[in-house]
């Protein structure tokens, strides 16, 4: 990719489009809050609202009582997290090399920008409205993803077909050696989909948090932690002491746990 050919707009797309297809953590929260970032620092506002009544209603009869008046709710979405990257090609290795190359680099880029996103959004396990901790076996580890399944229908997560999974590698061995039927498609094996156990979409990701032999797992809703991310900035220039072209650009994003009840911390031991 030469620098005439660069399109800052249509590049950016591309980054932001190779980043979605490697997202898990991320790809798993509520999105719809994303509009216009310009900087670090900025806030997005989540609005919500409180449960709603339900009555009899009988015909022809006024109601017993006024309209009910409801009491929102509001929470900050930070974008408190600020990434970059700036790397180089050498115009001998450029000329030498695939002349895809540029592109090559921007896609390893895309993936470490997600890798560390996903790792952040992980980071919040923590802030999880409950939790399970027990030793995990190949015999057990079912029971426990279904109890944290059964936790969250107690907390009246709207959507079950919603409630995602999300283990270590280790701990997604156990799933696997249990003999669940497995997801074998190539869509499902790039997004970290393993299959599915009670329902609920299980996801395989390097970046859950472990502490020792804990490994802190998450069963969650969709909804349950907001996230929006914008790739501010996309350059491309020529290093002044270099003979090469150069690449960087900045991606801004933050997230929140919106509905703690709605997300089980599972704090699974696993034998070394």
């Amino acid at each position: 990719m030469a620098l005439t050919n660069f399109i800052s707009t249509v590049w950016s797309e591309t980054l932001l489009s190779q980043m979605d297809k490697k997202y898990i953590a991320v790809a798993n929260c509520n999105r719809e809050f994303e509009g216009d970032i310009k900087g670090r620092g900025d806030r997005v506002k989540i609005c919500g609202v409180g449960d709603i009544n339900v009555f009899d209603y009988t015909k022809n009869v006024d109601f017993d009582t006024a309209a009910q008046e409801l009491s929102d709710s509001v929470k900050t979405l930070m974008i408190d997290q600020a990434k970059a990257f700036n790397f180089q090609i050498d115009d001998v290795d450029r000329a030498q090399s695939n002349p895809k190359l540029m592109d090559a680099a921007v896609k390893n880029a895309a993936a470490a920008l997600a890798n560390t996103a996903d790792a952040y959004i992980f980071s919040l396990c923590d802030r999880a409205g409950s939790n399970i901790a027990d030793t995990a076996t190949v015999e057990n580890i079912l029971s426990l993803i279904i109890d944290a399944r059964t936790k969250l229908l107690e907390n009246n997560v709207c959507d079950p077909g919603e409630i995602v999974v999300e283990v270590s590698p280790a701990v997604g061995a156990l799933i696997l050696k249990n003999k669940i039927n497995v997801a074998n498609t190539d869509t499902a094996l790039e997004t970290g989909c393993i299959g599915t156990v009670a329902g609920c979409k299980v996801f395989i990701s390097n970046n859950i948090v472990t502490s020792g032999n804990v490994h802190k797992c998450l069963a969650r809703s969709k909804r349950a932690i907001a996230f929006a991310e914008q790739l501010s900035e996309m350059d491309a220039y020529r290093p002044e002491k270099r003979f090469a072209d150069a690449v960087k650009g900045l991606h801004l994003y933050g997230a929140e746990v919106i509905y703690p009840s709605e997300m089980v911390r599972l704090d699974l031991t696993v034998a070394a």
